[in-house]
């Protein structure tokens, strides 16, 4: 199987889940099935670190959310989105999406620093998935997505928690960076340079709005997300490039 461990199997079979605390344990159970060596665990640590902040923000009463349960329902049909491509990955290549294979098929590549796989990860969820998961919730609630909703005001409040715990996972992977030659960090510290929270959101928002305007013509629909998988696999690929790191 892709993910090479039982216990990962085993968690995913739980899958897809019904809440955002379900959700949430099978990101823990694959964060101890997976070696850190794995790509895939640089990324799960930080999507699963990212669950936990928005999840005690919804119970804290302190967040100014204008909708919580889009919040809340949002957080499982996109984790279940995760789940479905790291499922698809124990079978033939062509079956994961494309936008994550790129994370798949170099998640075990030397040279590679943790980080790289955490956004690369970040790059398949947020620009692919998001899409589908906004207009899917939307649909479910019987609203449309639009700027200048309490739905949108909400979704780009998620933007400060994930940013938050970006740079705490970031420093917290920065420990496999001792040694590592000033040329290498230079040309880590430009690839990063190039990736924001913000903007890969807002595009997010922007193309499920997008898709949701689309006539409703099946062949219409379903170019316009190959095309995005397509390319959100050329930014992956981009991002995965060897860097020189142990």
């Amino acid at each position: 199987m892709g993910l090479g461990m039982n216990a990962a199997a085993n968690a995913l079979a739980a899958t897809p889940v019904d809440t955002v605390a379900d959700a949430l344990d099978v990101m823990e159970q694959l964060d101890a099935a997976l070696a850190p060596s794995d790509g895939v665990w640089s990324f799960n640590r930080l999507y699963w670190r990212v669950t936990l902040a928005v999840d005690a923000s919804l119970h804290s009463g302190g967040w100014a959310w204008r909708d919580p349960e889009f919040i809340r329902i949002l957080d499982v049909v996109f984790a279940n989105l995760y789940f479905s491509a790291l499922r698809a990955a124990g079978g033939p290549p062509a079956v994961a999406p494309s936008a994550w294979r790129a994370l798949f098929e170099a998640r075990h590549r030397s040279g590679v620093a943790r980080i790289q796989f955490a956004l690369a990860g970040m790059n398949a969820h947020i620009n692919r998935d998001l899409v589908a998961a906004v207009t899917g919730v939307c649909e479910q609630l019987g609203i449309h997505p639009a700027h200048g909703t309490d739905q949108y005001a909400d979704f780009t409040s998620v933007n400060a928690l994930l940013e938050t715990v970006q740079e705490q996972v970031k420093h917290e992977f920065a420990t496999e960076l001792v040694g590592v030659a000033d040329e290498a960090l230079g040309r880590l510290d430009d690839l990063l340079a190039t990736w924001s929270v913000d903007a890969a959101r807002e595009a997010a928002w922007c193309n499920a709005e997008i898709y949701w305007a689309l006539p409703d013509i099946p062949l219409v629909e379903a170019t316009f997300l190959r095309t995005l998988d397509r390319t959100v696999a050329l930014v992956g690929r981009g991002l995965l490039i060897p860097l020189g790191v142990p």
